[in-house]
């Protein structure tokens, strides 16, 4: 499937919306206005971007603990999610769930997840779901390098193959399992090479380009809506930030990140491409970022001045009736 100049467009404001939310992040954590833990996604926007794109609000994704940029990436509104990050009323999950717990059934975003490796279950049941309805729907798990080691993805793996689930899994491998370098717990270079042992096709890409995620996603996606199973792709990029805000990062090289954001930027990338390559004038890609600036400006001040869950609040959505 061809990109086209609106696609391309898209695809951007996406990725430049996951940027200039987690900078702010960045910057409010700082100041204390935001509780509990956050972990940024910053570097790794083309990932989430490149596989969302093929999907619609029909199809599902779980998501892991570095979830912001998955939720933008499905469609899940700016404005609930700072709110929830705030833990605010008006969040998405009423201020109940958090940086790590943001979900958005309606976009089919289940969830991220504090649990690691906790989303690739859900995701069989979901892709299970999606084969029994028999309308070309298909369901996502994101997990990293150390949530690629917990027997759930394994397991989930194994199922999804044994029932030709119509499921994709994205490992992106970021390189580190919080400060623990993959080379020292990854029992292989490339993740993708476990798809053989459950007899899935597995690729693994270039993260830092957005145009071989959304290739290879391509190639999973429409396989999967075929009704030939599942799949595995290995994304591999970086993340600017430290495992979780206030990390110090001393287990990265010196110059490590600096680097990073000089050499490998998937947004400085994708700007050299689509406006050498694709007919896209600078001026329409800083339109949108000026449109993105006053989106998450915007949210911000709404988050903060929004009121905060009730006692009253503290039972409900724990069970669900039907």
């Amino acid at each position: 499937m061809a990109l086209s100049r609106e696609d391309l467009l898209e695809a951007y404001r996406r990725m430049k919306t996951i940027r200039e939310f987690e900078e702010r992040v960045h910057v409010e954590f700082a100041k204390g206005g935001i509780p509990g833990f956050v972990h940024l996604y910053a570097g790794e926007e083309a990932s989430a971007t490149g596989v969302c794109m093929h999907l619609n609000d029909d199809d599902k994704i779980a998501s892991t603990h570095r979830g912001h940029g998955h939720c933008i990436a499905k469609g899940v509104e700016v404005n609930g999610m700072m709110a929830e990050i705030f833990g605010k009323r008006t969040g998405t999950c009423r201020g109940k769930g958090g940086s790590m717990h943001i979900a958005d059934l309606d976009t089919g975003m289940l969830g991220a997840n504090g649990i690691v490796g906790g989303g690739s279950p859900l995701v069989c049941g979901a892709a299970l779901a999606a084969k029994f309805k028999g309308k070309g729907g298909v369901a996502v798990a994101f997990f990293g390098d150390g949530a690629s080691n917990q027997g759930t993805t394994l397991e989930s793996m194994n199922l999804a193959t044994v029932w030709k689930l119509p499921a994709i899994f994205v490992a992106e491998n970021n390189g580190y399992a919080e400060a623990t370098s993959a080379k020292f717990s990854v029992s292989c270079e490339d993740i993708s090479t476990r798809g053989a042992g459950f007899g899935m096709p597995a690729v693994t890409v270039d993260g830092h380009d957005f145009f071989a995620v959304y290739d290879a996603m391509q190639t999973a996606v429409e396989r999967a809506r075929r009704g030939e199973g599942p799949s595995l792709v290995e994304v591999k990029l970086d993340r600017f930030y430290g495992h979780f805000e206030g990390d110090n990062q001393n287990y990265r090289a010196p110059d490590e990140v600096k680097n990073i954001r000089e050499v490998k930027d998937c947004l400085k990338r994708f700007i050299k491409r689509v406006t050498t390559e694709h007919n896209i004038a600078q001026e329409e890609l800083t339109a949108i970022d000026d449109e993105v600036q006053r989106l998450i400006d915007d949210s911000v001040t709404a988050a903060r001045s929004a009121p905060d869950p009730t006692p009253e609040d503290l039972l409900t959505d724990v069970y669900i009736k039907y």
